[in-house]
């Protein structure tokens, strides 16, 4: 580290760097700004503090200042060239902090799920020898690509029957003749409490979103057409057997028998459509047909978009106080915003599904056959 941050700058080479940073437009001009500085002997601390950089930025351009390693060039006019920012990483460098970015943490010996800028310098002063700060650790992050974002919660899914159950889905949609329907069926609550989701706002200013004082909850199940995208709700007090057995009158009402001789309802495997009330109550709808999604598979319900979609116009941040109020704000876009345009997801067309559709294909010609 230098002993001394005064720079001296010759006359004529400080008026030319002052031409050069009037005559920029873009770049990076945070080194000739250090020296500028440096040579009206102002201190590291306050030109960090002037230029918002760390201290360590100071004494690194200084060092490199005097070991002629800083690269300003020349124009063929021989004025000093605007530095243009450019890729600052070398292959070698950037292979380095990726590893870093890859791994977890703990792996490096720190108590702490996610890196920042702050241990990520420091494991690589640790393992490259190198000097930088947490801002110039982000900024080389942001370089190699990656970006801050949430993580996504994501179920596990290898269920042993889950490719058979998914093919019987698809199958079903691809296979549906005019007297059938299939419709894919899901709960969602609704609390009082509004979830937080951003939004724009102006800088400096966070909205405030006031809780009701006390909770409260209420919940919905919706059934989605597949070929037609309709949408159809039905609410309850709680989530229960119940409620999904209140979703069923609905869809006869919706599907009379004069037009569709069996409804397929697909259903995941919550304790729900599992209870012994459905099948009670399923004998009072011949018609209906239950279809199981596998274990931990919501991504196979093309209804999970559409539930998604009510919080994120309706839930996600509401000012409701009253809870009716709420569940008439989230049955009005089922009606203004449809019909869903919703349709199976790409999971359902993996190879290993195509391949078992065509084998439930091939078994039922061959029934018919015989």
């Amino acid at each position: 580290m230098p002993k001394s941050t005064v720079v001296d700058i010759p006359p004529e080479e400080h008026a030319e760097m002052l031409a050069a940073r009037r005559r920029a437009r873009y770049g990076s001009w945070l080194t000739l700004h250090i020296l500028l500085l440096c040579a009206r002997g102002r201190t590291p601390t306050a030109i960090a503090a002037v230029l918002l950089c760390a201290r360590s930025s100071v004494y690194r351009t200084v060092r490199a200042d005097r070991e002629g390693t800083l690269g300003l060039e020349h124009e063929a006019q021989g004025r000093l060239a605007p530095p243009v920012r450019t890729a600052v990483l070398r292959p070698t460098l950037r292979r380095s902090l990726l590893a870093l970015l890859k791994a977890a943490p703990r792996a490096h010996g720190w108590c702490r799920t996610r890196w920042s800028g702050t241990p990520l310098a420091l494991t690589l002063e640790a393992t490259r020898g190198i000097q930088v700060s947490a801002e110039t650790m982000r900024r080389w992050v942001h370089e190699v690509g990656w970006v801050w974002k949430r993580a996504n919660l994501v179920a596990k899914d290898d269920a042993p029957h889950r490719v058979e159950r998914v093919a019987r889905i698809r199958f079903a949609a691809e296979q549906l003749r005019r007297c059938e329907t299939i419709v894919c069926a899901d709960e969602l609550d609704l609390h009082l409490v509004p979830k937080v989701g951003d939004a724009w706002m102006p800088p400096g200013t966070q909205v405030e979103v006031m809780t009701p004082g006390t909770h409260a909850k209420h919940d919905l199940a919706g059934a989605l057409a597949v070929a037609t995208g309709t949408l159809h709700p039905c609410q309850g007090p709680r989530k229960t057997n119940v409620l999904f057995r209140d979703l069923l009158q609905p869809l006869e009402d919706a599907y009379p028998a004069a037009q569709d001789e069996r409804i397929s309802v697909v259903v995941d495997n919550d304790q729900i459509p599992q209870a012994k009330a459905v099948d009670e109550g399923l004998a009072n709808h011949p018609r209906v047909t239950l279809l199981w999604l596998p274990p931990y598979g919501p991504r196979a319900n093309p209804i999970e978009r559409a539930v998604g979609a009510v919080h994120d116009l309706c839930t996600r941040p509401h000012t409701r106080k009253r809870l009716p109020d709420l569940v008439a704000d989230v049955e009005a876009p089922l009606h203004v915003h449809g019909p869903c345009t919703y349709q199976l997801s790409e999971l359902s067309y993996e190879p290993a599904i195509t391949a078992a559709v065509e084998n439930i294909a091939r078994d039922g010609h061959t029934k018919v056959a015989a």
